[in-house]
């Protein structure tokens, strides 16, 4: 009896665990606390949907409208101009245009070229810095970046002085050895603008992956340093893979880039007859725009631009992510 009373007993000092009050007071305080946090999230997240809404989803929004209307002038165009409805007329233009697919063609054969150059170079020249082999190492990555902080434009045009006939150095110095070369021929202009894309964006993306590569565990290089493999081991198969993630993303950026070309060709289309003013789909798109006067083409192109990236995109992202679930298995 005397133990059973003992246990019914409620603490002093405090209430008992099943006590109505104190529930209710918990639940309060967790739904408070969960307030909190969606405030806190969407204060944080404010900026970036207010930026992705001003610079992405408006401009597209306006593309897709314009892409489906054109200005029409009845009358036998001296009536006065309207706009109407043409909905996918301007994209079917677009698709059948022959210098508008010769410009994808042209983007796509740059791609070729400059994507494992810009990625394959950063790396390698990532992994001679982090190897050690490479002195005065600040330097160098100085040296490297440099040309990064040189606005395209300006890039552009010191690469055009260096390819014309008559003023360029480089031309003059072949041409003392005998050797006749045309930068801007119909076979070279292409490897040409590649060229100024690697000047400029090669050392930004060694800085990238030699970000990547400070973060590899020194324990794990120092293992298989133990088990004998040596350095161009170590930095393929050790190093590498570690960085993978950083390889996609610059992977990714650098297609997306490329499929925007645009700065260099329309500089170099100055001096070579061999880039057309719809050179790349960038340009198809400046030309129908602004030459033209034909905005609903210009959109449509735009669009259709757009969505390429996106699926080239999403392709490279599919590619890599299965990968490494294959070799995670």
């Amino acid at each position: 009896m005397t133990t059973t009373t003992a246990r019914s007993r409620v603490p002093a000092g405090g209430p008992r665990t099943g006590d109505p009050a104190l529930s209710a007071s918990g639940r309060r305080a967790r739904r408070a606390a969960g307030r909190r946090q969606s405030l806190a999230a969407v204060v944080l997240m404010a900026p970036f949907f207010a930026l992705l809404t001003t610079v992405f989803l408006i401009p597209v929004g306006t593309a897709l409208y314009l892409s489906f209307f054109s200005d029409d002038q009845p009358g036998l165009g001296f009536g006065p101009e309207r706009t109407v409805f043409v909905g996918l007329r301007s994209y079917a233009a677009v698709l059948t245009d022959p210098t508008f697919l010769g410009g994808l063609g042209t983007v796509a054969l740059y791609c070729l070229i400059y994507l494992p150059l810009m990625v394959g170079g950063a790396l390698a020249l990532a992994l001679l810095l982090d190897s050690g082999a490479a002195r005065l190492r600040a330097f160098a990555q100085l040296g490297l970046f440099l040309p990064h902080a040189v606005p395209g434009i300006i890039a552009a045009l010191i690469w055009l002085y260096l390819y014309t006939p008559g003023i360029s150095p480089v031309i003059d110095l072949f041409a003392r050895a005998d050797v006749t070369i045309d930068f801007l021929g119909i076979h070279t202009v292409v490897p040409s603008i590649v060229n100024i894309a690697l000047w400029s964006n090669l050392g930004y993306n060694m800085v990238v992956f030699y970000a990547a590569l400070q973060a590899v565990p020194r324990e794990v290089i120092e293992a298989s340093v133990v088990d004998g493999a040596g350095p161009v081991r170590t930095a393929l198969q050790v190093k590498t893979p570690l960085v993978r993630a950083s390889i996609v993303m610059v992977a990714i950026f650098t297609l997306i880039w490329a499929l925007q070309l645009f700065t260099e060709p329309m500089l170099l289309s100055q001096s070579s007859p061999m880039i057309s003013a719809r050179f790349s789909p960038s340009m198809y798109i400046y030309d129908a725009a602004f030459t033209r006067n034909n905005y609903s083409l210009a959109a449509a192109a735009s669009v259709v631009l757009l969505v390429c990236t996106i699926a080239l995109s999403y392709g490279v992202t599919r590619f890599t992510g299965r990968a490494d679930t294959e070799e995670t298995r």
